[in-house]
């Protein structure tokens, strides 16, 4: 867990009478899950324990998400808005976040979460296959063939998403392009790396200008 430009020594908990609006984000997806209410007990609890905490306002004390579902939010980092009176918390979720089953408070992912974002729920997807290997599942299939044949599968969809883009429609490119990220996905994970790992190069290569 970071708390990268957290610096929640310069909070003001005055304006709302002990208490501050805490948002939580997907620290991979970007997707809004919730909010809540912090007061200073709360933020140390969640910092401590790794855990999100907030302050009920129903039950007048501290409450910890999941403490009876088990769907706990995993903190990643915190941070505090321009006027130090909002905190925004990223986490990872373990199940939906809402009680009502969707994993957002504001509703489903597909309704809530970037597009983009979609390709950190296929990335999570993808460890969990790697992880449990269910039987029937392509996925399964691709790791069990090996790296060799990885590698092969994108190759193959490489050069067919570079034909597509010079012979065929908008339609034929975007899923020959779809088909290559999802087996690239999968290679990269069988060597322990990620989408969010080649995302790092990128924004560091964008920094270095």
């Amino acid at each position: 867990m970071s708390d990268a430009n957290a610096d929640l020594s310069r909070l003001d908990w005055t304006k709302g009478g002990g208490l501050l609006p805490a948002i939580v984000q997907h620290w991979l997806s970007g997707e809004v899950l919730m909010l809540g209410y912090m007061n200073a007990e709360a933020l140390a609890r969640t910092q401590a324990s790794g855990q999100v905490t907030f302050f009920s306002r129903s039950k007048q004390r501290l409450w910890t998400k999941g403490e009876s579902s088990g769907r706990v939010l995993a903190l990643k980092s915190i941070r505090v808005d321009c006027d130090a009176d909002t905190l925004l918390v990223q986490a990872e979720p373990h199940g939906p976040t809402c009680h009502t089953g969707t994993s957002s408070c504001f509703g489903d992912s597909a309704e809530v979460r970037p597009p983009l974002g979609f390709l950190a729920e296929l990335d999570a997807l993808v460890a969990q296959r790697h992880a449990e290997r269910p039987e029937g599942s392509y996925t399964t299939k691709l790791f069990n063939g090996g790296i060799r044949r990885m590698a092969q599968k994108v190759g193959e969809e490489g050069v067919e998403t570079a034909l597509a883009a010079v012979a065929q429609g908008d339609e034929e490119l975007l899923g020959e392009a779809a088909d290559l990220l999802f087996h690239l996905t999968v290679a990269l994970r069988a060597r322990g790396l990620s989408l969010t790992d080649v995302a790092g190069v990128l924004a560091a290569r964008h920094r270095a200008g």
